[in-house]
């Protein structure tokens, strides 16, 4: 097998080792399929038997080699670029990665539905689950310092937790598969190995990612690569893949204060992304380690910009907003570049005074052309800053694919 990279002055890098297989009986839960006739209600497929890489040092090419080496100085230097203006920002981030990872997965929604679904609205059930994606990234990065295999159950659990029939939080019981086929694996693209494999196997993908003699983007690509292979739920394992390499992040000190939007740099490729996980599974971690470096450095471009467009929207709101300086219009502002939608109830707990106080600040607000003001059903009256909702959107659009809802 050809090694990406690979130039006549530099020795071969060892390869990884690819998949095994062993052959499975499909049975169908109606009892009837295709041939069932033929072969008593059965039919023979393979399931995947990834090898344990606990002890296994990943060596991918030079290029790849360099470029995780690049976007791990840049993922780094972002993070300390935001310093004492980390917690404006890292709300938005976080969204940002969680919107990415899930637009990944063809799950999109507009900013402002986004952040709508978070204060309770039903508008658009693609919001709804990217909002519990946003979750699921909190969970991820709450969990950064002691990553365990009950820890990736608690970030699947916080993702899945309206949808019981993926039973959240625990590792699949059936078959899963990749292809174009629900009901049956019979020819799928790539079936992941027999549930009664999945608990030892994340057991070693959490002891590999807990090495500190593998570098940190190395290691995260690969720990996400082979949470990939694995496929541990039944649902969901693209999104809580992805927050675990988030955490992966955090943990290894890459990124300290924010989540930067990795997941967005991966939207450039969607493709690129999924042979990547194909080619690992077949013994060449070059790829993949290319495709997070590379997905890195783009991220951080994107978000750089996004965090330019919010400054320049809020030092235009300082001329704009008249009210007394004393007023909690002034401090709303900070509030709402974090939560470009928000309710009163949310505004009077981020300023710390009673409801009935913060409304004349929302109406300041929206008297300055800051805020607009909209009835929810069944949710009450929401306030939303369209220019900063129009940056998130604008990254989105830069990032990838994007549709409305």
């Amino acid at each position: 097998m050809s090694i990406m990279g690979n130039r006549d002055s530099e020795p071969t890098p060892k390869q990884w080792p690819s998949l095994a297989w062993e052959r499975q009986v499909w049975l169908p839960t109606s009892g009837w399929s295709v041939n069932a006739e033929f072969e008593g209600g059965g039919q023979p497929y393979k399931s995947s038997i990834p090898p344990t890489i606990a002890a296994l040092t990943p060596e991918p090419d030079k290029d790849a080699r360099e470029a995780a080496e690049a976007a791990v100085q840049e993922l780094s230097r972002f993070d300390a670029e935001l310093g004492g203006r980390v917690a404006g920002f890292a709300p938005v981030l976080l969204r940002s990665e969680a919107a990415s990872s899930s637009q990944i997965e063809n799950l999109t929604a507009s900013a402002r539905a986004i952040f709508s679904a978070e204060l309770g609205s039903k508008s658009s059930r693609n919001a709804e689950l990217i909002a519990a994606n946003t979750r699921a990234m909190q969970a991820a990065i709450d969990l950064s310092d002691a990553l365990s295999p009950a820890a990736l159950a608690e970030m699947h659990r916080v993702l899945m937790g309206d949808q019981m029939r993926h039973t959240p939080g625990e590792w699949r019981r059936e078959a899963v598969w990749i292809g174009t086929k629900s009901n049956s694996p019979i020819g799928a693209e790539f079936v992941a190995p027999h549930f009664e494999r999945v608990p030892a196997l994340v057991d070693d993908v959490i002891d590999f990612s807990a090495r500190r003699d593998v570098p940190a983007l190395i290691s995260t690509a690969i720990a996400h690569a082979q949470f990939e292979t694995i496929h541990p739920f039944t649902d969901g394992n693209g999104r809580t893949g992805r927050a675990f390499a988030q955490a992966l992040l955090r943990h290894r000190g890459v990124t300290r204060n924010v989540a930067v939007p990795v997941s967005a740099g991966l939207l450039a490729d969607v493709e690129g992304y999924h042979h990547a996980l194909t080619a690992f599974r077949e013994g060449d971690v070059s790829p993949i380690v290319l495709a997070f470096a590379e997905a890195s450095l783009r991220a951080v471009a994107n978000s750089r910009e996004l965090v330019a467009d919010i400054d320049a929207i809020k030092e235009s709101w300082q001329g704009r907003l008249t009210a007394r300086r004393s007023s909690n219009a002034w401090a709303l502002l900070d509030v709402i570049a974090q939560r470009p939608v928000i309710d009163s109830a949310t505004a009077a707990a981020a300023l710390g005074v009673k409801q009935p106080n913060v409304y004349p600040a929302l109406q300041a607000l929206t008297e300055a052309g800051i805020l607009k003001s909209k009835a929810e059903h069944r949710a009450g009256p929401f306030w939303r800053t369209d220019e900063i909702l129009g940056a998130i959107d604008r990254f989105a659009e830069r990032a990838g694919r994007r549709e409305r809802s």
